[in-house]
């Protein structure tokens, strides 16, 4: 009965943080996605010309999604657990707490996208360097806890004690990440409908991969 539950833990909280990973995904096209791709042009020019009603579904999608993600790292942490108890903890405080920054980071973006519409006046301008150093220095803090937690994912997977096959350290989260990257700069078409979500791109295909494996091991221990 304990290892049933157990068994179902896992599952469970794999499912939830590939859900988030869908409706963080969805909230995040509908906030950035832009059709001429000025990723590149600094500031925030790619939000310009994004109704409201896109980004206010955007918002809510978003903010709902990201707190789910926290469960997520809780599944992270138990399929790691059996390879060290508390690097897997850490990994799992590391993934929480930059998730928790990241739905403080998204519930902010529908805010933004609304200043981007009104003319750049001197006012405005002093407003968007506010919220660049107050939201986006969170983003940067949200991108090292990934790569953090990529490593710990990276180092317990090599020691072939985890739930996780070695060859999983080379899909983890940051990798992912940046292979969303190099696409957009091999192919932009494709790519820039995945850059605005590049980071739920990359957990949605390591939770459909983690979640794979979860139901692997807890079928062979039945």
């Amino acid at each position: 009965m304990d290892k049933d539950y157990m068994n179902n833990k896992i599952i469970v909280s794999g499912i939830i943080g590939l859900l988030a990973s869908v409706l963080v995904g969805i909230g995040e096209y509908l906030l950035h996605y832009d059709p001429l791709a000025r990723f590149n042009d600094g500031g925030f020019l790619f939000m310009q010309g994004i109704n409201d009603g896109r980004t206010t579904l955007g918002h809510f999608f978003g903010v709902f999604g990201a707190t789910m993600y926290t469960i997520g790292c809780y599944h992270i942490y138990l399929m790691l657990r059996p390879a060290n108890e508390t690097a897997a903890l850490s990994a799992f405080f590391i993934g929480a707490f930059g998730f928790i920054l990241g739905a403080v980071w998204i519930g902010s973006r529908a805010s933004i996208s609304a200043l981007m519409q009104l003319p750049l006046t001197p006012e405005i301008e002093s407003l968007v360097q506010l919220y660049e150093l107050r939201y986006e220095t969170l983003l940067t803090v949200v991108r090292i806890t990934a790569l953090i937690l990529s490593l710990i994912i990276i180092w317990l997977s090599m020691t072939g004690r985890s739930y996780y096959p070695r060859w999983m350290a080379v899909l983890n989260p940051f990798v992912l990440i940046i292979a969303s990257f190099l696409i957009y700069l091999i192919a932009p078409q494709i790519g820039k409908h995945m850059m605005p979500i590049a980071l739920n791109i990359a957990f949605f295909i390591f939770f459909a991969l983690s979640l794979m494996h979860a139901r692997a091991t807890t079928t062979s221990e039945e």
